[in-house]
Order: structure tokens, then C-alpha cells, then sequence
């Protein structure tokens, strides 16, 4: 299976995507908001990409159990219906939230995930001195890289 992201196939047209810049934004306003897009979405809703920065929260995704969480203090914790464990976000942190039509793309969860991991590391490799080997820059990569992606239909189906 090719990793790569393709392109819709010639008979669906791809509608171009949206690009998004939200500024910082606070956490579940905007979880709230990729719901309510993804549940009114059709086949001909254009994907979207929405660039951003939380404040200080943490989110309790559907792995995590409460001794995960050793001292919030004052951030706020949120529980999600994501994979997962425990997750900070905060300000500096840019977050991309890809809401893509997977089925139109022709892409499984795995594939994206890589696809974004790939392409973040040959830009983050493209702006400094990170080592060239894949092995090794995958590694070290991952210090920096948390691709977090929800598949619609597992979230649809554990809302349900």
C-alpha cells in the first residue's frame, strides 16, 4: 500500500480545501465546532485545514484514566471521545486540525497519519540541521511530532 496522499479519483471532484487561520483558541469550543462541520458535512463539502493555538488544557482521551494525570493545577481538563492518553496543549504550540473526507481522498487513518508525519519531517529537516537518514529523523521526529488523527466514523459510532 503507497503511502502517499493521492489525489480524488478523476470521477469525484475534490472540492479545494479550506484554509483557516483561528488565532488561539480555546480547546472544546473547537472540538465542538469539528463536530458540528463533520456532522453536517456532504459529499460535496470542501475539506478544510484550521491552523491554531490553545490556551493552556490538558485532553483526557479515551486510554487515559485519571491517575494519568498527575498535577493540572489550574489548566483545564477536558474529556474527549479520541484515541489516546493525555495531551498538553498550549501557547507556541501550532495545531493543525485536518477535516478531510477520507472515502473521497481515498485515504486510511494510517496512510494520513504517516503522509502528515512525512511531510512535517522534511520541512522541520529542510530548516535546520536534523540528521538525514530516515531512521534517525524519523526518531528524532518524534520528540517534536504528535500527528493525532480521528477517524469520523469511530467518533460517530462511540457518540452513537
Amino acid at each position: 500500500m503507497s503511502a502517499e496522499l493521492s489525489s480524488a479519483p478523476a470521477d469525484v471532484a475534490a472540492p479545494t480545501p479550506v484554509l483557516r487561520w483561528l488565532g488561539r483558541a480555546d480547546y472544546e469550543p473547537t472540538w465542538r465546532a469539528m463536530q458540528a462541520f463533520t456532522d453536517a458535512r456532504s459529499d460535496r463539502t470542501p475539506d478544510e485545514l484550521w491552523f491554531l493555538e490553545h490556551p493552556p488544557v490538558y485532553t483526557m482521551g479515551m486510554n487515559a484514566r485519571a491517575e494519568h494525570l498527575l498535577a493540572p493545577g489550574d489548566i483545564p481538563v477536558v474529556q474527549i471521545d479520541r484515541g489516546g492518553q493525555v495531551t498538553y496543549h498550549g501557547p507556541g504550540q501550532l495545531v493543525v486540525y485536518p477535516l478531510l473526507d477520507l472515502a473521497r481522498l481515498r485515504l486510511g487513518v494510517r496512510t494520513l497519519v504517516q503522509a502528515i508525519e512525512r511531510a512535517i519531517i522534511a520541512t522541520a529537516a529542510s530548516w535546520s540541521r536534523l540528521p538525514t537518514t530516515a531512521s534517525r529523523t524519523r526518531d528524532g521526529a518524534r520528540a517534536c511530532i504528535r500527528a493525532g488523527v480521528a477517524s469520523t466514523d469511530f467518533i460517530k459510532r462511540s457518540r452513537a
